[in-house]
């Protein structure tokens, strides 16, 4: 008995199948063959007249480069960028646009690195080895750039500003340039100003022989608005306005990153006209117990204040007399009289805030205020909430603060319900920029390339019943011991450290190249530019560099080293408030 016929036959479906396939193969196998054996004639080797490539040639044969022209478009610096809650920086790409100072134009660095075969020398067309140097040639610029770029191999460079020319000199220019530290962890960028050393070969050809120390090239700095002390009569600059629709105006601003080296404008903003004035809604805060307090606590009730203000869209009439604790004095006594802008950045502070000085204020109130009958609004409760204020329509509302500690604080005003409604604006307060200038330098000296560690002793080393292992854990013998696993031989250390006595830690300089904040006293002594900006805010009285700045820039260095060691999370293991204060761990 025969089986069932087992013979394979292909439905119709299946043959149209296959046989699309197979052509569809054929076809891929047809292309291939063609892209590998297709020569189209070089449009660059023959170029016409009317084509594309004939630009390209034009372009390729000509003597100048065109990546390097200036724009006169708006300025874009670090305040155009900000990532408040990370260290992010502004990228460099090509969209970013050139900038414009009053000294001179910057280009960015993103289009000197996308620019192929950038000379290392630039040929003159005549040869005259006599001839003084013409800072503003194109070409030289380029090889400026490039020996910045290749001498300072630890920062990224952002913008480079046009070369300036230096009177009675023929064979030095000077250049500035924005920049970040490659491996920084800060939301800041800075600028520098250096002094470029020319020299001329057998040929003419010149060449970068030297580039000189940090802010040496003056003549590239971007020329300083005209200023004035707290003291004397209005510029004609300082014109204040009153913010209208203040929250909402700081939600639409977008957010900055300090730059620091740029000018700096923190005249004191004025009124300059009675209407301007008497349109105008003012907040006040009188009396309280929060004079010679120590900064934390000064800061806490001043952003309250001027939380309170933004909440009420009203103008903020701040002291900037400042009465410095005794904590941060050499006398250990308080020193009333400091200027708020010897600290804190007041440029940003009134450029995103609206707010006047007191001073000023109450010399206008007493002109206008009979005469315009401006009414003033009076509270003298803490219980009186910036909520209760939100409907009050009169120019001034004052606080007036008692004499009994602590009610008398202007922080409590943010306590209880309100706490949930006034947020403190902390990105409004940024660290003075001029001590972030000496912040800078002594960074730069260090070429950006250190490690930090910062060292508490003092009182704390010798109260052994908080904090009873301290003093051993941050003798010479225990860091050497703890450093060894942490920071590699022979690396720059900078000591950040209330030891008053540096040379207790000699015992390191076997192993690190150590630095301590006192090294670098020639950045605020009387011939330095810190000193001499800060005398003129000052009405021509030299200021002191005290405790508290001493503290601001110790830690700002601190925070800009590759690897950093804190005392109480690195060095020991006693907690940083006394016995029994740590944090409990997970």
């Amino acid at each position: 008995m025969m089986g069932p016929d087992r013979r394979f036959h292909l439905r119709p479906d299946h043959l149209i199948r296959n046989g699309g396939f197979a052509l569809f193969v054929a076809a891929v196998l047809v292309f291939t063959i063609i892209v590998a054996t297709y020569q189209p004639e070089d449009p660059l080797l023959h170029p016409s007249s009317s084509s594309p490539s004939s630009k390209l040639t034009s372009f390729l044969t000509s003597t100048s480069n065109a990546t390097f022209l200036a724009d006169v478009s708006v300025l874009r610096t670090g305040e155009d960028f900000q990532n408040s809650s990370s260290a992010s920086f502004p990228s460099s790409s090509a969209s970013d646009t050139p900038v414009v100072g009053d000294a001179a134009p910057f280009i960015q660095i993103s289009d000197i690195e996308t620019t192929t075969a950038a000379p290392s020398v630039v040929a003159p067309v005549e040869c005259d080895r006599g001839a003084p140097v013409d800072c503003s040639d194109r070409e030289l610029f380029n090889v400026m750039m490039r020996a910045a770029i290749e001498g300072f191999q630890d920062i990224h460079f952002y913008r480079f500003g046009k070369p300036a020319a230096v009177p009675d000199a023929s064979d030095v220019c000077d250049m500035a340039w924005r920049f970040r530290p490659r491996d920084a962890n800060r939301p800041t960028l800075y600028k520098d100003y250096r002094r470029f050393h020319l020299v001329r070969s057998a040929n003419c050809t010149l060449t970068v022989a030297k580039i000189g120390d940090y802010h040496s090239g003056v003549n590239a700095r971007k020329r300083r608005r005209s200023k004035r002390g707290s003291g004397s009569a209005p510029t004609s600059e300082a014109v204040f306005e009153p913010k209208k629709n203040f929250p909402e105006a700081v939600e639409s601003k977008t957010e900055s990153v300090p730059v620091v080296g740029e000018a700096i404008n923190d005249t004191l903003p004025v009124i300059e006209s009675e209407s301007t004035f008497s349109a105008g809604k003012y907040l006040v805060y009188s009396g309280g117990g929060d004079r010679c307090k120590s900064m934390n606590h000064y800061l806490w009730s001043f952003l309250c204040a001027l939380g309170e203000a933004q909440y009420l869209n009203r103008t903020l009439v701040m002291d900037l007399n400042i009465c410095l604790s005794s904590i941060y004095t050499g006398t250990n006594k308080d020193a009333d009289g400091k200027d708020f802008r010897f600290y804190f950045d007041f440029e940003h502070l009134k450029d995103s805030a609206s707010v006047i000085d007191q001073r000023q204020f109450w010399t206008d109130w007493g002109k206008w205020e009979k005469k315009d009958k401006l009414p003033l609004h009076f509270v003298d409760d803490l219980k009186v909430t910036p909520m209760n204020l939100a409907g009050v329509k009169d120019t001034l509302i004052m606080r007036k603060f008692g004499d009994v500690e602590p009610d008398n604080y202007w922080y409590r005003v943010c306590e209880g319900e309100t706490e949930a409604v006034i947020q403190r604006p902390w990105n409004l307060l940024w660290k003075s920029r001029r001590l972030m200038e000496i912040v800078s330098a002594i960074s730069t000296r260090l070429s950006w390339d250190f490690d930090s560690v910062h060292i508490v002793r003092g009182d704390k080393a010798r109260n052994t019943q908080l904090w009873p292992n301290l003093a051993r854990d941050t003798s010479p013998d225990s860091l050497l011991a703890i450093l060894a696993d942490k920071i590699d031989n022979g690396r720059r250390l900078y000591i950040a450290t209330d030891e008053p006595d540096t040379s207790f830690f000699d015992p390191l300089k076997d192993k690190y190249t150590t630095y301590f904040l006192d090294d670098f006293k020639d950045l605020w002594n009387d011939t330095s530019e810190w000193y001499q900006e800060t005398k003129e805010l000052n009405n021509g009285v030299a200021v002191e560099f005290d405790g508290y700045m001493r503290v601001e820039v110790d830690t700002e260095v601190f925070l800009r080293g590759k690897k950093q060691l804190e005392t109480f999370n690195d060095l020991t293991s006693d907690c940083k408030d006394g016995v029994n204060t740590c944090p409990a761990t997970a």
